[in-house]
């Protein structure tokens, strides 16, 4: 049996330590903080603290996706070692990093046929995607061949939640994703937003609710609406977080308490440079298995 990695974008949020530990390799996305250019390298280069305490001082931000060549340079060294990849892209509803990985997988068909590289679509996006990611370690570990993996991939994308608020829409008004006559009145009004991630990829508005504390209650409800076996579920669950968390664990705390069987803690993770750049501080993100995703 031949030996393959399994990979992702940094942008699945999740820490070094973990991503080594599960023997899952990533590719960094770039961000701009005030013009100078970076690597989305999971806090190493500039720590997530620092790098929202720039954004709130005024910082401007810009981010770009990875190109075709960085793609094909990446591939091709564990192509030369002889090793399969199956490579997972950030949500082609939220960036079009998924165009680039694949023509470097079909301009590296011609250079090694006798290489496996598999190109999948998440539909996922924060640490909802390295919770994804983290599935397909297990099943690499319990034995399961490349193309078993990318099966389970596509068939169960879309059973993973992505639930977010935002406590502070200063970023989504400077985006341009809320309007500044939305967004005045929506901070006068103690507006949190509640979104999720569509069946298309997409971030995606869901309610308005008023106070952070009403927020907080109704994305731990969205878990028991849509999880796996309802107050049964077994399966992990992720939460990131930028720049609040106290927000993320009052969150954590509620879905430790109305689910008992959980696979171990809730494990709590930064939301990353690349995806932080659009939402600035003040998000909750809230990453569970269930119902499959349909709008």
């Amino acid at each position: 049996m031949n030996e393959f990695v399994i990979s992702c974008c940094s942008t699945a949020d999740l820490s070094k330590a973990h991503f080594t530990k599960r023997d899952i390799k990533y590719i960094c996305f770039h961000y701009e903080l005030d013009g100078v250019s970076y690597l989305d390298d999971l806090g190493e280069t500039i720590s997530s603290e620092a790098f929202y305490e720039a954004m709130t001082n005024g910082a401007d931000t810009r981010t770009s996706q990875i190109n075709v060549s960085e793609y094909e340079e990446y591939f091709e060294g564990f192509l030369k070692e002889g090793k399969d990849v199956l490579h997972l892209c950030l949500s082609s509803g939220i960036s079009g990093s998924m165009n680039s990985a694949v023509i470097a997988r079909d301009m590296l068909a011609e250079k090694y046929p006798d290489r496996k590289l598999f190109v999948v679509d998440s539909l996922a996006a924060s640490s909802g995607y390295g919770l994804l990611m983290d599935k397909l370690a297990d099943l690499r570990d319990e034995g399961k061949t490349i193309e078993e993996i990318r099966d389970w991939a596509e068939e169960n994308k879309l059973r993973l939640h992505h639930w977010f608020f935002s406590s502070d829409l200063t970023f989504f008004i400077k985006g341009g994703r809320v309007s500044k006559t939305a967004g005045f009145f929506g901070t006068v009004l103690s507006i949190c937003p509640l979104l999720n991630v569509d069946c298309e990829g997409h971030l995606t508005p869901r309610q308005k609710i008023r106070t952070k504390n009403k927020v907080i209650e109704a994305i731990e409800k969205q878990m028991q609406l849509y999880a796996d076996d309802g107050a049964e579920y077994a399966e992990k669950c992720y939460i990131s977080q930028s720049a609040c968390y106290a927000d993320a664990r009052a969150v954590a705390n509620l879905v430790e308490e109305h689910f008992p069987k959980l696979k171990g803690k809730v494990e709590i993770y930064n939301i990353g440079t690349t995806i932080g750049s659009h939402t600035g501080p003040g998000t909750v993100a809230l990453f569970f298995w269930g119902s499959k995703r349909e709008d």
